[in-house]
């Protein structure tokens, strides 16, 4: 999109998503409200945390459209656009394993600490996926980089050591961490855009397809796919790509009806709001409201949030140009791994030094804890614009 036609509110509320990831993850919870933290897997209900990173999932699909149409716009076939897809997707799983696998470090075993591990696989992610300037003179410089950090994480991937029976010690794929989860949803989502474009019937149907593929798996009739599910699971599950498709959905109804009526467009859009939650809470007779067990029912209800969230964002940003008051969520909305992952080297390098820098997290006041995670989600999203500023900004 250019600077005239970039619909504003997807950046801010790509970004107000990721502010409040990083609050909730900060969150010292045994301090704090528990609405505002995760919800454990057996309880009917959710919390502020367990609406954030679907509510990410839902602005991961409301990308799509614009990116993948930017580069068939640009001239690009199928095939080249196949392989951005595999590249970012295998990108997105590869860190999503790697972080996913740095609480399991045995030291001993391993020959360094947990934070040394992580703090050195941080720095290799960033030497591989930097998106380095496009100067060809510095080709070799850049080159240089992304071969030592590959050199780096090949390091440490053979060093890594559980200590743990499964997987000898190795690394294992898990639940793919919250990346894996963004890359299987992006790899689904944007084939189906590359192949049906900006069909609204089909996407529909998928839409509904993935749904019912969530509601056959809560009810356990999906047993005869169990072979595929250690890879495969977040796609057979449905939940991961019926989230990510209906923010794709929500794109092609923008799309379609932005040049004409507003109003028109913006009940549209309340209107599928408030039936996913209706919808979520009809299906709450049979699954209950749960982001761990990933319910169809939370599911719906994450949609009906973040599709009444994106239509008063898009009346007060693109309809009514109230832009200004949002300048801190921009660096985030646009960079949003970097935002999402730079924090954990932060993370780190306070944990070895042990520097007492995160000392509000054990404050005996609610308001502390909650006002000091406020002031760590905002200072990471001026430490990405920081970063961006130095040319240091993560590109899959």
């Amino acid at each position: 999109m250019t600077s005239s036609t970039r619909i504003q509110s997807i950046d801010i509320m790509r970004g107000l998503t990721l502010v409040l990831m990083l609050f909730v993850n900060d969150l010292y919870m045994p301090g704090v409200p528990s609405w505002l933290g995760h919800s454990k897997a057996d309880f009917d209900g959710m919390g502020l945390a367990d609406w954030v990173f679907p509510g990410f999932l839902f602005m991961v699909g409301m990308a799509i459209p614009f990116a993948i149409g930017g580069r068939i716009k640009k001239g690009e076939d199928n095939f080249a656009v196949s392989r951005h897809i595999f590249i970012r997707t295998i990108s997105l799983l590869i860190i999503g394993v790697l972080m996913l696998n740095s609480g399991r470090v045995d030291p001993e075993l391993t020959g360094m600490s947990k934070n040394l591990w992580s703090l050195l696989m941080y720095t290799g992610v960033f030497l591989v996926w930097n998106n380095y300037s496009e100067d060809s003179s510095k080709i070799m410089t850049t080159m240089g980089f992304k071969l030592l950090g590959m050199a780096l994480l090949v390091f440490l991937v053979f060093r890594f050591n559980s200590g743990k029976e499964v997987n000898n010690g190795s690394l294992i794929t898990g639940w793919w961490g919250i990346l894996g989860l963004i890359g299987w949803g992006y790899l689904v989502a944007a084939f189906v855009y590359l192949f049906v474009r900006d069909n609204i019937l089909i996407t529909s149907l998928t839409v509904v397809f993935f749904l019912a593929l969530n509601i056959l798996s809560g009810l356990h009739l999906l047993s005869f796919l169990n072979p595929i599910q250690p890879v495969f699971g977040t796609i057979t599950e449905g939940n991961v790509p019926f989230i990510v498709l209906s923010g794709m959905l929500t794109t092609l109804i923008l799309k379609k009806l932005s040049s004409g009526d507003y109003k028109k467009l913006i009940v549209t859009i309340v209107t599928f709001g408030i039936l996913s939650l209706i919808g979520g809470f009809i299906l709450r007779k049979w699954f209950i409201i749960s982001k761990i067990l990933a319910t169809p029912s939370w599911g719906m209800i994450c949609n009906g949030i973040s599709l009444l969230v994106f239509a008063l964002l898009y009346w007060i940003m693109d309809v009514r140009k109230q832009v200004k008051w949002a300048f801190f969520l921009r660096p985030a909305g646009e960079n949003s791994l970097t935002t999402y992952i730079a924090p954990d080297i932060i993370y780190y390098l306070i944990w070895i030094s042990g520097a007492p820098l995160l000392f509000y997290k054990h404050s005996p006041e609610p308001l502390v804890v909650i006002a000091g995670s406020l002031v760590w989600s905002l200072a990471m999203v001026g430490l990405t614009a920081l970063l961006v500023r130095f040319g240091i900004k993560l590109k899959l």
